[in-house]
């Protein structure tokens, strides 16, 4: 008798009384995600320009943006453990082209610190550049080497581009919105716009959006603990050692090649992303480095792992 089922079942709360109860507000507090918000601060120093983020618009950007880097949980948590393996290859080739050591957060935004991020677009490597531009700053793109997957050359190439930008600007913040959208468009829109400053025109939003990416990049990897990020040393990759071969004439296989090195295929394409096929052909008078990483590097040993930023980790 399906009726007298359902009336037994409406009344139960009144048969049992005080047994059903709500639950309590300390219950819920206790079970429920916690979820806050960091506070943007009135002003921030990027690659040393002070930027007043007290105007409405500008303090809403960057609360987007952190709020990203906040619950955005495995993207912020691999960035900071890609850092440091590789914040320690480019800082030193910043300071040897003069640019500002806060451009390596531009490379976080641009590939998240992936070493194979590639675009829909065709933009390659850690610094994100098109094939035309990577050969205007003298990399190589080819059907067997593609330099922009080498952190180190790219990277010098990156510095070229942003001192040619610099020169043109005299503003390192008109210089992170044109490594966006490219100096041709920044320059036209500060003329037709009438204003001096990138981040006061109006853009697309992806472009609108990159200067406060790449602050909230940079606090995010100044206080990740802010965020909620709490690394231990043993989180982080470590850098990996290696020796480096010289090659001037062609290798026909790669995989033999690595063998004959004491490691595999996979290896050496991880070691040497740049390396885009199965061989290597080699022009008169080019000389490549590879490298081989050294076997002690190739297992961890969460003991020695030194944080290259004490500030990424608790102690």
């Amino acid at each position: 008798m399906p009726w007298v089922i359902a009336a037994l079942i409406g009344s139960m709360p009144f048969l049992l009384g005080n047994q059903l109860k709500e639950p309590s507000t300390q219950t819920v507090e206790k079970t429920l995600p916690l979820y806050s918000c960091l506070d943007v601060p009135a002003q921030f120093t990027l690659c040393d320009s002070t930027v007043d983020l007290s105007r409405y618009d500008r303090k809403e950007r960057l609360d987007r943006e952190l709020l990203a880097f906040s619950y955005m949980h495995s993207t912020s948590l691999q960035i900071i453990k890609r850092a440091n393996r590789y914040f320690p290859i480019v800082e030193p080739i910043l300071k040897q082209h003069g640019i500002p050591d806060d451009f390596k957060y531009l490379m976080v935004i641009e590939s998240s610190l992936n070493p194979l991020a590639r675009s829909g677009a065709g933009a390659a490597g850690m610094w994100q550049f098109m094939e035309g531009t990577a050969r205007d700053y003298g990399l190589e793109v080819s059907n067997t080497v593609d330099e922009r997957y080498h952190l180190e050359k790219a990277t010098h190439a990156a510095c070229k581009y942003l001192k040619n930008a610099y020169r043109n600007y005299k503003s390192w913040m008109n210089v992170i919105a044109s490594y966006n959208a490219g100096q041709a468009r920044i320059s036209r829109q500060l003329l037709r716009q009438d204003v001096d400053d990138a981040l006061d025109l109006y853009l697309v939003e992806e472009t609108t959006r990159y200067p406060y990416r790449v602050m909230a990049a940079k606090m995010l990897l100044s206080e990740p603990q802010k965020f909620g990020f709490r690394l231990k040393a043993s989180d982080l990759y470590p850098p990996i050692h290696y020796r480096e071969i010289k090659v001037s004439e062609n290798i026909e296989d790669l995989a033999r090649f690595a063998r004959g090195q004491g490691i595999n295929y996979s290896l050496l394409k991880n070691m040497n992303p740049w390396l885009r096929s199965t061989s290597l052909h080699v022009h008169k008078g080019k000389t490549y480095a590879i490298k081989i990483p050294a076997k002690e590097s190739m297992y961890y040993n969460s003991k020695v792992i030194i944080p290259h930023d004490k500030r990424w980790i608790v102690e």
